[in-house]
């Protein structure tokens, strides 16, 4: 029995980081996967648990070398997952989640079979302005780019098969707890993780 690989994906701002982590409190058997970037950590964040923080150098070698299931440029900063780390997870039977943007998720989907996609809106436009601005990290043409950004990305929403609004943060974080435990007790995978129950109810 493989595992489950879920994608989250959202324009800056939306509230993902925060709902993921929500996710993987309430779900700890979930494995994160974390990312490769080229840029540099905010405040409050660490090598190993947040990203992999490397240089445009090293990234390009692993790039070159293949270690990537994807891989993208967003805001000017690179972004790539290991693609041996998904594969060892997946066959050993745990569910992984991606927390990437529209463009890795596009890429996973070409590459890997049965991938449960998940996209996080802000309420609004303004909200989401509001939020960048709240946060207090970047400077206003920084928020303008990553705004306009934002537009482009929401277009793809329509990709993928789930939709959360995040507009009331504990009914979206209870939205995607409920994705993936209702992908988990699907009938194929709830046969496959009790075999012997399922073969005498036949």
């Amino acid at each position: 029995m493989t595992g489950i690989l879920f994608v989250v994906s959202a324009p800056s701002g939306a509230g993902k980081t925060s709902l993921v982590r929500a996710l993987l409190a309430a779900e700890p058997e979930v494995r994160l996967s974390i990312s490769y970037t080229t840029r540099p950590p905010r405040p409050g964040e660490a090598d190993g648990r947040d990203y992999h923080f490397v240089s445009p150098e090293v990234f390009e070698r692993m790039l070159e070398a293949g270690e990537f299931l994807e891989s993208a440029t967003v805001h000017g900063n690179r972004y790539g997952t290991s693609h041996k780390w998904i594969e060892r997870e997946l066959a050993a039977g745990r569910d992984v989640l991606l927390e990437i943007d529209w463009q890795g998720a596009q890429q996973v989907r070409k590459l890997v079979r049965g991938v449960v996609s998940i996209f996080i809106l802000p309420p609004s436009f303004e909200a989401l302005q509001a939020r960048l601005i709240g946060r207090g990290q970047d400077s206003a043409d920084v928020i303008a780019r990553r705004l306009d950004a934002a537009r482009a990305e929401m277009s793809h929403g329509a990709e993928f098969e789930y939709a959360i609004i995040n507009d009331d943060f504990d009914r979206a974080a209870r939205d995607l707890t409920s994705i993936i435990r209702a992908e988990r007790l699907k009938f194929p995978r709830q046969a496959a993780r009790h075999g012997t129950l399922f073969n005498r109810i036949k």
